[in-house]
């Protein structure tokens, strides 16, 4: 039984001479997961999604509102939004959120945006409206750059011919490299969760990335999965939330020149660096969902040497004063049900109070790596201790464990110079 108990422990956690003439001020939203409410009306249908979900459609709705709001007033140039913009490819929740994003436009702030794994081509999109869910229409790869043109495809610099990969201009010394990385071609009965770089597009990018250099121009890039691992094994247990053959990815990028990347998917708050074989660094930076707790956004101020990111929470909105108290008992019921799921695939025969220990253990970790800047305290300390004993491993060493890969995660700032 010892052999089990680390593998266990990972198994379920889930030179350059720019000149910015002014600091340019940034907002990261992901994984936003927007159903329309058009597609989405009270009934038993609707009340079944929420339960298995832990999703509250009416606080979503206001948790976005409230979080747009939040940026427009914190004086945002532009809207990053890293991809799962709708709950699983819904044509009616592409177009109703683009209704959120007009006003904020036409006040000023540029928006950019990229596809993720539940965006184009969804097999299985649902409207949840009378007492059962049905069929509702998705959109394809042709259709998602019309509907968000005016969000990044339009004034793109570069499009690329492979895939729905952009270059767009920050401004005229600063770059957005807006990676595809969905695999919605391979589509047939619900969405592929994993992700990857074609060959074509990784080309695409270095020729965009050897311009830069020649230019001086600093370039940031953007995608929806994960291109560095931020945690122990995440490739391992986690495949589809990583791009695949990543530490490849990663290292070819990271020599070409690019520093940072932001991205969404897992949904956790984590920012974590990839040090290349040229001691390049490369910065993945995750933004968390703002669909389930802990309802997070990030704000970044890019100036001509660095980037400063400072992570905000929405707290409550209208009518749910404790939203972080009822969504973090929600998210742990629901994680400690998936857990007990994922032990009992596993086939290992677990002693009852190993079993509860290993569940209580593992549902903790998962909600701290949630919110970012994960801090073991002294309970949390003890249970792995006791689950160790529970386990009879005499061998296990708590300072082995690392849950948190370094930086920091929800304020950092990074020299680009």
């Amino acid at each position: 039984m010892k052999k089990y108990t680390f593998f266990l422990l990972l198994l379920f956690f889930f030179p350059s001479t720019n000149v910015v003439s002014k600091p340019v001020r940034i907002a990261i939203l992901s994984d936003i997961h927007y159903l329309s409410p058009e597609i989405a009306q009270p009934g038993a249908a609707l009340e079944k999604y929420e339960t298995a979900t832990g999703r509250n459609l009416s606080d979503l709705h206001a948790v976005l509102d409230k979080t747009l709001a939040e940026i427009e007033a914190a004086g945002t140039d532009i809207l990053l939004i890293t991809g799962d913009i709708t709950n699983h490819g819904e044509k009616q929740s592409h177009i109703d959120f683009t209704k959120k994003l007009y006003p904020l436009q036409q006040r000023g702030m540029r928006i950019q945006v990229i596809p993720g794994n539940h965006d184009i081509n969804i097999p299985d999109s649902r409207a949840y409206i009378g007492e059962v869910p049905a069929p509702a229409q998705s959109i394809s790869a042709k259709e998602f750059p019309e509907i968000y043109g005016p969000f990044g495809y339009n004034g793109a610099l570069k499009l690329d011919t492979a895939s729905l990969s952009y270059l767009a201009e920050i401004n005229e010394n600063t770059w957005l490299l807006c990676f595809d990385t969905n695999r919605y071609a391979e589509h047939k009965t619900t969405s592929v969760s994993g992700g990857r770089i074609l060959p074509s597009t990784m080309n695409w990018a270095l020729d965009i990335l050897r311009q830069a250099k020649a230019k001086n121009v600093t370039v940031l890039g953007m995608m929806h999965h994960g291109i560095v691992e931020h945690m122990p094994y995440q490739a391992t247990f986690f495949p589809g939330h990583i791009l695949e053959n990543w530490e490849s990815a990663a290292g070819i990028l990271a020599a070409a020149g690019l520093k940072i990347v932001f991205t969404g998917h897992f949904h956790s708050n984590d920012i974590t660096q990839f040090t290349g074989s040229a001691e390049n660094i490369l910065y993945d930076v995750e933004t968390g969902s703002l669909s389930q707790y802990p309802f997070p956004y990030r704000l970044i101020t890019l100036d001509s040497t660095s980037l400063s990111i400072d992570t905000r929470f929405i707290e409550s909105v209208p009518g749910t004063a404790g939203l972080q108290d009822k969504y973090r008992k929600t998210t742990e019921s629901i994680i400690r049900r998936g857990v007990r799921a994922r032990l009992q695939q596993t086939g290992i025969p677990f002693a009852d109070d190993a079993r509860e220990a290993l569940v209580e253990l593992l549902t903790g970790l998962n909600v701290l790596h949630l919110k970012g800047d994960e801090v073991l305290d002294e309970g949390m300390l003890r249970s792995i201790q006791q689950f160790a004993e529970v386990m009879d491993d005499e061998n296990f060493d708590i300072n082995s464990f690392q849950l948190d890969f370094p930086p920091a995660d929800n304020k950092l700032k990074i020299n680009l110079k």
